[in-house]
C-alpha cells in the first residue's frame, strides 16, 4: 500500500522472532501475556500470539494492566492457577505496572518476566521493597548515537498536557503539578512520594535536558535522507524522466553506509534497517539491585545462534530454570497425544508402537524403523532385527536333530553291513537283496539330507532341500513298490504254467525304480528351470525378527514334488496291503504295509503343522517329518529281519523258507 515507506525503528517481528527462539531454548511452551488496558498493545499481542502458535508455543492467558483492584485480583488468581511461569509484557511502558506488581508480590515471586525494549526505564524507578522483576529479562535495541540540541526555546503548553497521557506523566513527575486524574495523582504520591500542587496559573514551562535528547532513530533517518540526496545529486542524470520523489525513493532504497559507531546502515527486503538486539538480565539480591548485565547481543542475521554466545551467566529465581509448560516433556521413545484440552501445548505422552521410535523429546510422531530394523526396549533408536533360522549354535533342537540323524544313519549303515555279511542267507536273498541294499542306501541319504535344512539358508541349499529329499524318497518308495510288486508276482509265478514267471528276475524291479524315480527327477528339473527356490527375508511375520527362509519359487512345483511322492506312497501301500496275507515265510508285504502306514501318517499330519507355522519352526516340522518317516521305513522293514539274522539264526534257513 505504501511503496515509499521505510522503517527507521526496528520491526516488532524481529523482536518477536528473538523471543520465540529464547522460549524454545529453555523449553517454555506455555506463557502468559501482560498488556495495557488502553488497547495500545492489542496489535502487538495478536501478532506475537500468532507467531508463537506457529512455533508450538501457547498463550495461557492475557491480563490487562489497570488500577482496578478487582481486575488485578482476578489476574493474579489466573497467574496463580496457571502452570505458565513466564510472562511476556507487550505494549508501551505504563505506570499501571506498579499497582499490579505491588498488590500481591507473593504471586509474582515465582514468575519470570520478559520485557520489551520500551520498558527499559522500569529499572530506574523501583523501590527497595520491589522484587517482582528479579531475574527477569529485557530485549533492548542497540542505540549508540545520541545528539544533544539546544532546548532553550522549547516550551510545553499546560493545556496540551491534559490531553496527552505521556506529557501528563511528565507534568506530574517533573513539575509536581496536579492532574485532573485523581487516581494518577494518588499513584504518583504513593509510589514516588511527590507532593503535587495545582499549576493553573502557569502557561509555559521549559523541558529538562533529559527529554531533549534527539532519539537515535530520528538521527539515523536524517542521515539516510542526506546520503540518498547526496547520491542522487552526485549521479544526476538529465535523461531521467521520473519525478523527484521517485528518484529519491530509488536512492533511499539503495542507501548503504557506515555510521561513526561502526554500524552498517542499509534497508533489507522489508525496507527496514537491521538493528542489533541486546538481551539483558536484571538480578536483585536482598531487595537491592545487584546487577544489570548483557546476556547476549543478537545480530539481525543470527537469531538462532543468540544463546550460543552468552557473555554472562544467567541467574534464576530459586536457583534453577523455571518450568513453564502445560505438560511434562515427552521423553524419547514416546510421542504427544493431543485432544485433552483446546491448547495444543497440552498433551499426554504415549509410548511409541512396536517397530517405531522417537529419538527426540516432545516428538509429535514416531518414526517407523526400516524393514531390517526394530525398535529397542526404550524405543528411542532402531536396532538390527534378529536373524531367525535353524542355527547350529543358537538352537538346541538342531543339535538334537543332528545327533538323531547321524545315529539313525549309522544304524542304517550297520544294517547294510549286516545284510552284506549275511547276503547268502535265505532271509537276505528273499525279495531281492539288491533292492534291500538300494533301499538302505536311500534311507541313509534321507537321514543325511536333513543337514541341508540347518544353518543359514542360501540359494543353493534352498534348491537342494526339497529336490534332494523328493528324489531320495521317490527312489525309496519306488524300491518298496518294486518289492511289493515282486511279492505278488513271485506268489503268482509259483503256479504251474503261469505267464508271470517271465517277469521274475532283476529287470522288472530296476525298470520300476528307474521309471518312477525319473518322473520325480523330471518334475524337479522343470521346477528348477522355471521358478527355482531362493533365499527370502520375511520381515513381517514376527516382531523384531527377520526370518531367513527358503521361498519355494513355484508353489505348483513344490506341491508337485510332494504330491507325486504321496502318490507313490499310496500305490505302494495299497499293493503291500493286498499282498500282506500271501502265504510266504518271509513275506515283506506285511512290513511294507506297516512302513507305508507310518510314512503316510507322518506326512498327512505334517501338512497342517507345516502350513500353520512360520520361520524355523516350519523347517523343524519338515525335518521331523523326514526323520520320522525314514525311521519308520528303517524300523518296520529291516529291524525284524536284523533280529532274525542276529538273534534267531535258526529261522534263517531254507527249510523254514520252504
Amino acid at each position: 500500500m505504501y511503496p515509499t515507506l521505510f522503517h527507521m525503528t526496528p520491526d516488532d517481528r524481529a523482536h518477536f522472532t528473538t523471543i520465540i527462539q529464547f522460549l524454545q531454548h529453555f523449553g517454555w511452551n506455555l506463557v502468559g501475556i501482560l498488556t495495557s488496558w488502553d488497547g495500545s498493545s492489542d496489535d502487538e499481542t495478536q501478532e506475537l500470539s500468532k507467531m508463537m502458535s506457529q512455533h508450538g508455543i501457547c498463550t495461557d492467558y492475557t491480563i490487562q494492566l489497570t488500577l482496578d483492584v478487582v481486575s488485578n485480583t482476578e489476574g493474579l488468581k489466573c497467574i496463580r492457577k496457571s502452570t505458565a511461569k513466564v510472562i511476556i509484557v507487550c505494549g508501551a511502558y505504563t505506570w499501571y505496572w506498579y499497582s499490579f506488581a505491588h498488590f500481591m508480590p507473593s504471586v509474582l515471586e515465582n514468575i519470570t518476566f520478559i520485557f520489551p525494549p520500551s520498558w527499559s526505564k522500569l529499572r530506574n524507578k523501583l523501590y527497595d521493597d520491589f522484587t517482582a522483576i528479579n531475574c527477569s529479562f529485557i530485549f533492548l535495541w542497540s542505540q549508540k548515537i545520541y545528539v544533544q540540541f539546544n532546548n532553550s526555546d522549547l516550551t510545553v503548553s499546560l493545556s496540551r498536557c491534559f490531553t496527552d497521557p505521556i506529557l501528563e506523566d511528565v507534568w506530574i513527575y517533573e513539575f509536581h503539578c496536579l492532574s485532573p486524574n485523581t487516581r494518577k495523582n494518588e499513584h504518583f504520591k504513593s509510589f514516588y512520594n511527590i507532593s503535587a500542587k495545582p499549576c493553573r496559573g502557569v502557561k509555559y514551562w521549559k523541558v529538562f535536558d533529559d527529554y531533549t535528547t534527539l532519539p537515535y532513530y530520528a538521527y539515523r533517518a536524517v542521515y539516510v535522507l542526506a546520503h540518498a540526496l547526496h547520491g542522487m545529486y552526485m549521479k544526476k542524470n538529465k535523461s531521467e524522466q521520473h519525478g523527484f520523489q521517485h528518484r529519491l525513493h530509488k536512492y533511499v532504497r539503495n542507501v548503504h553506509y557506515m555510521e561513526p559507531s561502526g554500524v552498517k546502515t542499509y534497508f533489507n527486503e522489508r525496507r527496514e534497517v537491521p538493528t542489533d538486539l541486546i538481551l539483558e538480565s536484571w538480578a536483585y539480591v536482598n531487595r537491592t539491585l545487584y546487577s544489570t548485565y548483557v546476556i547476549s547481543i543478537i545480530r539481525p542475521d543470527s537469531v538462532p545462534e543468540m544463546l550460543t554466545n552468552m557473555n554472562n551467566p544467567i541467574f534464576w529465581k530459586r536457583g534453577k530454570i523455571p518450568v513453564s509448560r502445560c505438560s511434562d516433556p515427552c521423553l524419547p521413545g514416546s510421542r504427544k497425544k493431543f485432544g485433552s484440552t483446546i491448547l495444543t501445548c497440552c498433551y499426554e505422552c504415549i509410548s511409541c508402537p512396536e517397530g517405531e521410535i522417537s529419538n527426540i523429546s516432545d516428538s509429535e510422531n514416531c518414526m517407523k524403523c526400516l524393514d531390517e530394523e526394530w525398535s529397542n526396549e526404550k524405543k528411542d533408536r532402531c536396532v538390527p532385527k534378529l536373524m531367525d533360522f535353524l542355527s547350529y549354535t543358537a538352537d538346541t533342537i538342531v543339535a538334537v536333530f543332528s545327533a538323531v540323524s547321524i545315529l539313525c544313519c549309522l544304524f542304517a549303515g550297520l544294517i547294510l553291513v549286516i545284510f552284506i555279511h549275511y547276503q547268502d542267507t535265505p532271509i537276505v536273498k528273499a525279495n531281492n537283496r539288491n533292492l534291500s541294499y538300494l533301499l538302505l542306501v536311500s534311507i541313509m541319504l534321507s537321514f543325511l539330507c536333513v543337514f541341508l535344512f540347518f544353518g543359514h539358508p542360501v540359494d543353493v541349499t534352498c534348491m537342494l532341500r526339497v529336490t534332494s529329499f523328493g528324489v531320495i524318497f521317490s527312489v525309496t518308495i519306488s524300491s518298496l513298490l518294486a518289492k511289493s510288486i515282486m511279492v505278488c508276482i513271485a506268489f503268482k509265478a509259483t503256479k504251474p504254467g503261469s505267464h508271470w514267471r517271465k517277469f521274475m528276475g532283476t529287470k522288472l524291479p530296476k525298470f520300476i525304480i528307474c521309471v518312477f524315480s525319473l518322473v520325480q527327477v523330471i518334475i524337479c528339473i522343470t521346477w528348477l528351470s522355471i521358478s527355482p527356490p531362493f533365499q527370502d527375508l520375511d520381515t513381517h511375520s514376527y516382531q523384531g525378527k527377520i526370518i531367513i527362509q527358503c521361498n519355494e519359487g513355484s508353489v505348483i512345483g513344490f506341491y508337485s514334488v510332494l504330491g507325486y511322492m504321496g502318490l507313490l506312497a499310496a500305490v505302494s501301500f495299497i499293493i503291500a496291503f493286498l499282498a500282506r496275507t500271501l502265504p510266504d515265510s518271509f513275506n515283506e508285504a506285511k512290513y511294507i504295509t506297516f512302513s507305508m502306514l507310518v510314512f503316510c501318517s507322518v506326512w498327512i499330519a505334517m501338512i497342517p503343522a507345516y502350513l500353520s507355522t512360520r520361520g524355523k519352526y516350519m523347517v523343524a516340522v519338515e525335518v521331523f517329518a523326514i526323520m520320522a518317516s525314514s525311521s519308520g521305513l528303517l524300523g518296520c522293514i529291516f529291524f525284524p529281519k536284523s533280529y532274525i539274522i542276529l538273534f534267531r539264526p535258526d529261522l534263517n534257513t531254507k527249510k523254514i523258507l520252504r
